[in-house]
Order: structure tokens, then C-alpha cells, then sequence
């Protein structure tokens, strides 16, 4: 292995503060540890992230307040300060995660990897309004997923 490579089991050289809550009554909930390692995976910069697991009625309100849109989604973020050290908030509906996880036949902890990895790539200004940013965004994912040991998100999405 090469010095500049990092392994999966090896943290990121970016600084992370992270405080993570559970604000919801899921049984099957990601510990601390696994949470950060995941977002130490996809991060790119130094970040102070705050990362909250709610359950339905407060997705929900979140999503309606901010995007206007009345249902819980699996994650959503919040950028607040985008200068040296980026940072945000996520937010993380375990009922909806739990759910998704079951329809698409995917185990609860690669989900939950996916999406912590997808709300740090948001954070740092990925998206995918468009067909060429969507690509390069689920390369990026599907690489970070593989180098933690779990399979390609996109695998049983894509037809």
C-alpha cells in the first residue's frame, strides 16, 4: 500500500468534530463510532457536523419547514458555514431509513453507511440536479461504500 492511500480502517487526515443525537426510538440504531467513521470516509476538509436520528413526525416536519415537501425523506442537510472548516447539520428519519433498507433488500448498517456518506458529500457541495452531477456523485459514493466494505449502493437501484 502506498503512503498516500488511505485504508478503510484508517481516519481521514481532515479534523472532525461530531456530535451525534438520537432523538428516536428505533431499536436498530448505528453507534457513535460508526457514524463518524463513515463520515470520516467521505470527508474532504475539516467539518464540525451534527448528526440527529429522529423518527417520522419530526423528518417530516423538518422536510415540510425546509423543502417544503409534507413526508419524512431518509436524510436531509443543512449547510452553515462553507470557509476553512465546513459546517452542518444531518439529519437522519430512522423509520424511513429502516423501511428503505427492507424494500431494497439492503442491510440497515450499509444503508445507514450510504446515507451518512451522501449527506457529507451534500455538505461539501455535491448534488445531483443533473444527470452528469448525479453520476459523478454515485461514482464517488460507490467507491467510498466499496473502500468500506460494503456493496454498491446503486446496485439494486439501477435498471
Amino acid at each position: 500500500m502506498t503512503k498516500n492511500k488511505l485504508s478503510p480502517h484508517k481516519l481521514s487526515p481532515h479534523k472532525l468534530s461530531l456530535a451525534v443525537q438520537y432523538a428516536s426510538g428505533a431499536q436498530r440504531l448505528p453507534a457513535r463510532a460508526q457514524f463518524r467513521r463513515w463520515i470520516k470516509a467521505a470527508l474532504q476538509r475539516d467539518a464540525a457536523i451534527t448528526l440527529r436520528v429522529v423518527d417520522a413526525p419530526e423528518g417530516r416536519e423538518l422536510n415540510r419547514k425546509f423543502r417544503g415537501k409534507d413526508y419524512a425523506t431518509n436524510v436531509l442537510t443543512f449547510v452553515y458555514d462553507d470557509s476553512k472548516t465546513l459546517t452542518g447539520d444531518i439529519v437522519i428519519c430512522a423509520p424511513v431509513v429502516e423501511r428503505e433498507a427492507a424494500d431494497q433488500h439492503k442491510e440497515l448498517p450499509a444503508h445507514y453507511a450510504h446515507l451518512a456518506i451522501h449527506a457529507v458529500l451534500h455538505l461539501q457541495g455535491y448534488g445531483h440536479e443533473n444527470e452528469a452531477d448525479a453520476a459523478g456523485m454515485e461514482t464517488l459514493e460507490t467507491a467510498l461504500m466499496l473502500k468500506l466494505r460494503y456493496p454498491d449502493p446503486y446496485q439494486m437501484t439501477r435498471h
